[in-house]
């Protein structure tokens, strides 16, 4: 073969193969197109779903009652009513009994027979907040039973559903914003049951695991890479943390419930023992991303600064810390997010009683919104589906929040060099 055709069937070659090679780019990028694509997809799906479900766990079906105060006989002291025992007297002067007589008389006695046996609670609340109330006639949207709620979504019996047509072409029966939910705790009637005492319980926990897990993992980190020693002992804490970073989360629990709860018997489903079960699982992913954003700080800085005359000690916690700062924040950000969402470790100290108050404080029982999503989940009641997606929306929002907060910190000190 002459020269000029051994160099055209080299060049065709070349061609063939460069051709191929763009091909193969155009196909992998297209791939990671359609992943991302397919990603979002299922978000917004997701997203969606939630949020058409969890509509009706921010509504509840309330009732309309009038009630004529200055004829109930009933008498809010203002004085009383700022006091303690303000709930206690409505309760002595017969407030729910006077409810019950007025829901009677706008409702009917079968439609009365369907309000919720808390609703007095709901106009002792509006009197303890506003005394003025006593001296005139109100309507109050008080929470209607679980099964006229039902009948009102189009679930139950015939009778019953009939009912919550009559009452709501009447305008005594509607679904409203429940503002009560975010400032309730659980309950066995889906028409009273709310999260505070969830998300309270949420937040004491997170607070204790940040508290316990931040500031030992970052020293663990900074030992570990400014001044461990080079030998089989540091390489043996090193796999030991990097395979702790993956053990299952319920292996926490165990360890949760066979430590802590050995050492503090009475604290059985406490923020404090779930904060530091959380902290043993965060703990890992803390120290390993400490690690490789100080590894991450050039050795310039170090140098400079021993140049000038800062001791080990200055340079370390002056200079190398806050340079390292965004990407210890940044795995912060995960092992939070990740202890924010885990239920399984909880369940195993206890955190899934049913807790109908919102905790004093680190040591009060309590429980925290996976746990309490989780029981809901089991209900079979229509207005607990209902409710388990709305407390999903905001354990989502509560997650965005607490990520948000983190990321501007990091942001906000973040160095470039």
């Amino acid at each position: 073969m002459s020269k000029p055709a051994l160099l055209t069937a080299r060049t065709d070659a070349f061609a063939l193969r460069l051709r191929k090679r763009y091909a193969a780019e155009r196909r992998f990028r297209l791939a990671g197109l359609s992943a991302i694509l397919a990603s979002v997809a299922v978000l917004i799906f997701l997203l969606v779903t939630m949020t058409l479900n969890g509509i009706g766990g921010f509504q509840r079906a309330e009732l309309a009652v009038t009630i004529d105060f200055p004829e109930s006989g009933i008498v809010a002291n203002p004085a009383a009513m700022n006091g303690p025992g303000a709930l206690q007297t409505l309760e002595i002067q017969g407030l729910p009994q006077v409810v019950s007589f007025y829901a009677d008389e706008s409702l009917g006695p079968e439609a009365a027979g369907e309000l919720s046996g808390q609703a007095w609670r709901e106009v002792a609340a509006a009197l303890i907040r506003d005394p003025e109330l006593a001296q005139g006639t109100h309507t109050f949207e008080l929470a209607a039973s679980a099964r006229l709620a039902a009948a009102l979504d189009g679930e139950g019996a015939a009778d019953t559903q009939a009912l919550a047509h009559k009452l709501t072409a009447e305008k005594k029966l509607a679904e409203n914003f429940d503002s009560g939910f975010l400032a309730r705790s659980d309950a066995t009637d889906p028409q009273a049951a709310g999260i505070w005492g969830a998300l309270k319980g949420s937040i004491l926990t997170m607070i204790v695991t940040l508290l316990m897990a931040f500031p030992i993992g970052v020293l663990a980190a900074l030992y570990l890479e400014e001044y461990a020693p080079r030998n089989r002992w540091t390489d043996l804490i090193e796999v030991s943390i990097n395979n702790l970073a993956a053990v299952p989360s319920i292996i926490f629990g165990l360890l949760g419930l066979a430590v802590f709860l050995w050492i503090f018997p009475n604290y059985r489903s406490a923020p404090l023992i779930g904060g530091m079960t959380l902290a043993l699982m965060t703990m890992p992913v803390i120290v390993i991303s400490g690690r490789n954003a100080i590894k991450a700080v050039p050795p310039s800085i170090r140098d400079g600064a021993l140049a000038i005359g800062a001791s080990p000690i200055q340079v370390v916690f002056h200079h190398v810390l806050p340079l390292a700062l965004p990407g210890i924040l940044t795995g912060a950000i995960i092992g939070m997010a990740r202890a924010l969402g885990e239920t399984a470790p909880l369940l195993m100290i206890g955190m899934r009683a049913f807790v109908a108050s919102p905790p004093d404080g680190f040591t009060s029982p309590a429980t925290v919104l996976p746990v309490q999503i989780f029981l809901w989940s089991d209900e079979i009641d229509r207005g607990f589906v209902e409710r388990t997606s709305a407390a999903i929306i905001v354990l989502l929002l509560f997650l965005l929040l607490m990520n948000g907060l983190a990321i501007y910190l990091r942001n906000k000190y973040e160095k470039k060099w």
